[in-house]
């Protein structure tokens, strides 16, 4: 697949909430995770648990919103919106962030996420 291709598949796996299949078919094994701090994370272990935490401090999901990808190169990116509560919270908070992805041999070995914090 090219890195178009590979988008394009992340975009609609994304907007159907499948992201097992993602990790399965488009991620690398040696998948390099950075969040907006500089937190990195390697392979599918550290996505997973990375993912579980996410998840654990998430109260309610009210909607999601999955841009179109920009492609350049063996590089894309896309915008990613959600509107959920955090445990704890009381009113929805809005979350909005630019995910980049570097595509190698037909896999994607790097995600990055830019938000303000």
């Amino acid at each position: 697949m090219t890195t178009q291709e590979i988008a394009n598949r992340l975009v609609s796996l994304c907007r159907q909430g499948d992201f097992k299949t993602i990790y399965q078919e488009l991620y690398s094994p040696e998948i390099v995770s950075v969040e907006m701090d500089g937190t990195a994370v390697n392979g599918f272990d550290g996505i997973q648990a990375k993912g579980k935490e996410w998840n654990e401090g998430i109260a309610e999901m009210h909607e999601t919103w999955v841009g179109d990808p920009v492609v350049s190169g063996n590089w894309f990116s896309l915008p990613m919106s959600m509107k959920l509560t955090y445990k704890g919270q009381s009113e929805p908070t809005n979350f909005e962030e630019i995910c980049v992805y570097q595509v190698q041999d037909q896999k994607i070995v790097k995600e990055q996420f830019f938000y303000n914090q």
